[in-house]
């Protein structure tokens, strides 16, 4: 797999004239959601040289990210003369990068891409990595494929327009960085307060979180190994996803993962002796940030299924997970059966109210 180049941005015209200068194009493309569409493309779309650029708008939120919403871009390539030497900037969060990054993949086998997130899920998640996909058969991130973009900017003045509950999202993905890699910055982010903002702060932790997810991926690209480590709190993480999405009420991204960084920790706790001062701790900060997930012990099953449907898992059908004996301290495929599953079911609804 290509490597790409993350640029913190200084000066985001500069830096995207830069990135679309590396790339031999005849055409541009940009994809945008309804909401990236009113509040990020004004940004851009005054620079001169995407003066010719055409977006392609698709709508907002998960439920978009499908089979449908694919082929709708695939056709808006098409018909509006997009060649195999097109260009497609992704200007949106997690669900822009994952659905553009792979219909860049797979129009004409494979058009150059530009991440630009919005979010800062997008910022230190779903557009770093080369990770693309959507949504298939009720399950989360069901088809894809292993896509970089060729460059993926990073402007943290996107972050000032965002909501809270996006903010959280994605520093749910931040704090997972945190326990994989170090206690410094594990320390610094369970400390960071949320509630009065400093923007040059966090501009400085999402750098830091984006270099572990780098690298992370540099070791293992293709998930074979150690990359696995990005996993933590996702086994059960997209089993609450999936499970909201399917009752109607869909939650955002990371807060199924902080959920599921509960559910695990416990589990870590356990199975591998995690500090019980860190679990508590990080709990702490996941309560009073991100809430409950609402579910009973009726649901059990069913969320018990959906990590047996985890791409993660082995051919045997064992559920996999990836505990930390103590931050930064990763153990890959470690299973769980199905008591265990649900004694860390019964810790989160214990612990979270």
């Amino acid at each position: 797999m290509s490597t790409q180049e993350v640029v913190i941005c200084n000066h985001l015209e500069n830096d995207l004239q830069k990135a679309l200068a590396k790339c031999e194009h005849d055409k541009v493309f940009v994809l945008t959601d309804e909401h990236t569409h009113l509040f990020c493309l004004p940004v851009i779309d005054k620079f001169p040289f995407l003066k010719d650029a055409v977006e392609i708008c698709i709508g907002v939120e998960d439920i978009h990210k499908n089979l449908e919403t694919l082929a709708y871009v695939w056709t808006e390539l098409s018909t509006k003369g997009a060649t195999r030497h097109s260009l497609m900037i992704n200007l949106g969060g997690g669900m822009v990068t994952d659905l553009g990054g792979f219909a860049a993949a797979t129009f004409k086998r494979g058009i150059s891409m530009i991440n630009i997130p919005t979010t800062l899920l997008g910022m230190v998640d779903a557009s770093v990595g080369g990770k693309t996909g959507i949504n298939f058969n009720g399950l989360k991130n069901e088809v894809g494929a292993f896509y970089p973009a060729d460059t993926v900017l990073i402007d943290c003045e996107f972050l000032k327009s965002l909501d809270r509950a996006n903010l959280l999202s994605g520093y749910a993905e931040m704090l997972k960085h945190g326990l994989i890699s170090n206690t410094q910055h594990w320390s610094e982010l369970v400390g960071f307060d949320m509630d009065h903002i400093d923007y040059v702060h966090l501009q400085r932790l999402v750098g830091e979180s984006i270099a572990v997810k780098e690298r992370v991926v540099a070791q293992d690209p293709f998930e074979k190994g150690i990359r696995k480590a990005l996993n933590f709190g996702h086994t059960a993480g997209h089993a609450f996803e999936s499970f909201a999405l399917a009752a109607g009420h869909p939650v955002l991204h990371g807060y199924a993962v902080a959920a599921g960084m509960v559910c695990e920790l416990y589990f870590s706790h356990l199975r591998m002796g995690f500090p019980k001062d860190k679990l508590r701790q990080t709990i702490r900060f996941i309560k009073e940030n991100y809430g409950r997930i609402a579910f009973t012990c009726e649901d059990y099953e069913r969320l018990y299924n959906f990590m047996r449907h985890d791409k993660k898992n082995g051919a045997e059908g064992q559920v996999n997970f990836t505990l930390i004996s103590e931050v930064g301290d990763i153990h890959i495929n470690q299973t769980a059966t199905q008591d265990d599953i649900y004694d860390m079911l019964d810790f989160y609804s214990e612990t979270m109210g």
